[in-house]
Formats: C-alpha cells, sequence, structure tokens
C-alpha cells in the first residue's frame, strides 16, 4: 500500500498526461467548428501522418514527455524514410488521439461522479449524473465516493504506460535505422580500438627506447656514447609526441582523417632509432614500398614498430632480422631475433595481440612465437 501513491509523486506521470491531453486541443477547436463530426481530426490525421518530418516531431515529444531526462530512450527522431515508417506514424497518432480522449473523459466525468456522490452522501442527490441523479440521499454514498478517484489514478497511471510502450512500439527506430546505429556504434568502438592501439605502439616504443639507452648510457660511462643515447631519447620523444598529437587530434575532432599517421616509408627512422637503442640491425627493405596503400602501409609500420618495440624490451641487444618487401600484390614483414638461454621470448599481451587484429582488419594474417630457437614475428597484408 506504501508504494501505491509514488507514481502520483513522479514528474514523469504528468508529463505522460500532458502528451496524451495535446491532441485534444485540436480536437476541442473543431468541436467549436461542427460537433456534429467529431470523426473529422481522426480522418486529417492520415495524410498528415504520411508527411516525412511528422514522425521526427512525434518522436522529439515523445523522448521530452513520455520519458524525460532519460538516455536511449528508443524512440527515432529521424523523418520517415520508407512507406512503412509513414504507416507506423498514421497509426500511432490515432491511437494517441483515441487514449487522448479516454484520458480525457477519465479526468473530467470522474471526478465529477466523485463530487456527485458526495452530495448524494450529504442528502443533496441531482447532478448530471445518471447513477445518482435519481437516487435519495443517504449516508451510505460516501462509501462510494473515493472509489472513482481509484478509477482515475488507475486511467492516468495506467495509460501512461500504455502510450509509453506503444510510443516505443511505433515511434521506434526501424530496421535501417536499427542497422545504421549498428554500424556508427561498430565505427566507434574500431576507432578507439585503434586510438588504443597507436598510443600503444607509439608511446610504448618510445619508452622502451628511452629506457634502453638511460640503462646503456649508465652502464657504459662513456660520454660519447652517453651523448648518442640522449639524442636518441630526444629524437624518440620527439617522434612520439607528433604521434600522441595526431592522436588526441583525432579524439578533439572526430571528423578529422589520421592520413598524417607514419608509413613505411618513412621505416629508415624506425629502424635507425633500433639501432641507436643496441639492436644489432639485419634490415632489408625490397620492393615499391612507396606505392604501398595508405592504411596498409600504416598499419605495417606499426605492425614493425610493436616487433621491435618487444625485442627491445625483452631480449634486449640481440642481433634482429627485419625483412620488409613488396611482391605478389602483398606486404611481407618478418622480424627475428634469437632467445638465448635465460632470455624470456617477447611477451603476450596486448602488443602481440594488436598485431594479430591490425593484420586481420586489413583481410591479411599474423603469426607471433618462437620458431626453430628465434622469436619470430611474420605478417601479410594483401595489397587489394
Amino acid at each position: 500500500m506504501g508504494r501505491l501513491p509514488c507514481p502520483l509523486l513522479r514528474g514523469t506521470t504528468y508529463t505522460r498526461l500532458l502528451h496524451l491531453w495535446v491532441p485534444m486541443l485540436v480536437v476541442s477547436f473543431w468541436m467549436f467548428i461542427d460537433p456534429s463530426r467529431p470523426w473529422v481530426p481522426a480522418l486529417v490525421l492520415v495524410p498528415v501522418g504520411l508527411i516525412p518530418g511528422v514522425r521526427r516531431g512525434e518522436g522529439v515529444q515523445a523522448r521530452l514527455l513520455l520519458l524525460p531526462g532519460e538516455a536511449g530512450s528508443g524512440f527515432s527522431v529521424a523523418p520517415s524514410a520508407t512507406w512503412r515508417d509513414r504507416l507506423r506514424t498514421v497509426l500511432w497518432l490515432e491511437l494517441r488521439m483515441l487514449l487522448g480522449a479516454l484520458t480525457m473523459f477519465a479526468c473530467v466525468w470522474l471526478p465529477v461522479l466523485c463530487y456527485e456522490l458526495i452530495r448524494a452522501a450529504l442528502g443533496h442527490p441531482g447532478g448530471g449524473i445518471p447513477l445518482v441523479r435519481d437516487a435519495p440521499g443517504h449516508w451510505a454514498w460516501a462509501l462510494l465516493a473515493p472509489l472513482p478517484l481509484f478509477v482515475l489514478y488507475g486511467v492516468v497511471v495506467g495509460l501512461g504506460r500504455l502510450v509509453t510502450a506503444a510510443a516505443r512500439a511505433l515511434l521506434g527506430p526501424s530496421a535501417a535505422e536499427r542497422l545504421a546505429a549498428l554500424e556508427e556504434r561498430t565505427e566507434q568502438l574500431l576507432e578507439r580500438t585503434r586510438i588504443a592501439r597507436e598510443l600503444h605502439d607509439s608511446i610504448g616504443h618510445a619508452l622502451t627506447v628511452a629506457v634502453v639507452q638511460a640503462g646503456a648510457a649508465r652502464a657504459a660511462g662513456d660520454a660519447e656514447f652517453t651523448d648518442r643515447a640522449l639524442a636518441a631519447i630526444e629524437d624518440t620523444g620527439r617522434s612520439a609526441l607528433a604521434d600522441l598529437e595526431r592522436v588526441l587530434g583525432v579524439l578533439r575532432e572526430a571528423e578529422r582523417p589520421v592520413s598524417a599517421r607514419p608509413t613505411l616509408a618513412e621505416a629508415d627512422r624506425l629502424l635507425e632509432s633500433a639501432r641507436m637503442s643496441g639492436a644489432q640491425l639485419d634490415a632489408e627493405l625490397s620492393g615499391p614500398l612507396d606505392t604501398v596503400p595508405g592504411p596498409v602501409s600504416r598499419e605495417g609500420y606499426r605492425i614493425l614498430q610493436e616487433a621491435l618495440t618487444n625485442v627491445l624490451r625483452h631480449a634486449g641487444a640481440v642481433p634482429v632480422r627485419v625483412r620488409v618487401g613488396v611482391a605478389e600484390d602483398t606486404l611481407r614483414l618478418e622480424v627475428r631475433n634469437p632467445l638465448a638461454a635465460g632470455i624470456p621470448g617477447p611477451g603476450r599481451g596486448s602488443g602481440l595481440r594488436g598485431i594479430r587484429e591490425r593484420a586481420a582488419l586489413l583481410g591479411g594474417h599474423a603469426s607471433t612465437g618462437p620458431d626453430a630457437g628465434d622469436w619470430e614475428v611474420r605478417a601479410e597484408l594483401p595489397l587489394r
């Protein structure tokens, strides 16, 4: 019983009641013009509902009045794109007017009935309600007086919930709109994943190089080597800051393209950074790398960067064999380094998983793991 008055304390109950009353303004205006044809407003709603923009207006009203302040209400705010959407809008307008008429009738006559029952209980029967108009006055009518108010409560709350459920069914997104929303959400998730990979690969590489160089400089005790190490740290840090600025630019401007990311045309800079960090590189770049399509070239650069970062982070200053080439419409990348005794292989965290995911998104494949005493990262990316 304690929960019974709760709907009366919620603003949503009254905004839904207002939503049901709005069509009755048109009906009331028409009744002043021609009360003998009350069905005309319902007939006019048919061509009105076929107008594409009406669906958007009804969706906005439903969001504001039926579920105010609730995110993801499920009401479409796009114009009707198909005849199915137009017909659903027509059905919604007719149903809204019908429920509005029932609500208006209940809100007018049920309080009047309560008033007449109280009058009859006080010994003053009469009025316009047939139930008590000719009945003798008696105190027993007071027992029935609260009943119309309970019925009114049920009508207001029940029709409010009914119109909300009907709006979700008739003003909800169509199959095409749901598909478009799903595609947009998928693109957003892919973009967030790509940005996370960008930060992991770029910043992770820069920090790894900086840590390795700083440790080597401290252990060497050679001023010339220390100068080279500091120069390498500075160059890598500047590159990481540039990458970070590009990624943050994507976050600030969602529509901004990401064509400024590094490509395999800049692989020499990446290889030189690894050499200055102590890696003994045997690198060979073959084929027309400058003709590799932008998306493939950018992802290939990141795969190579992550592979070299793993070598520096987990294996240290060991010989590394790097092969990058273009042949038969395929970009092939291979990075191998020996797994000496007591030296663990590269980790199996998000970096290696990111390599495989990057390759898969481009329709290629990548493999990472031990091979004949070496740790190998191999990727093949189709150019078409």
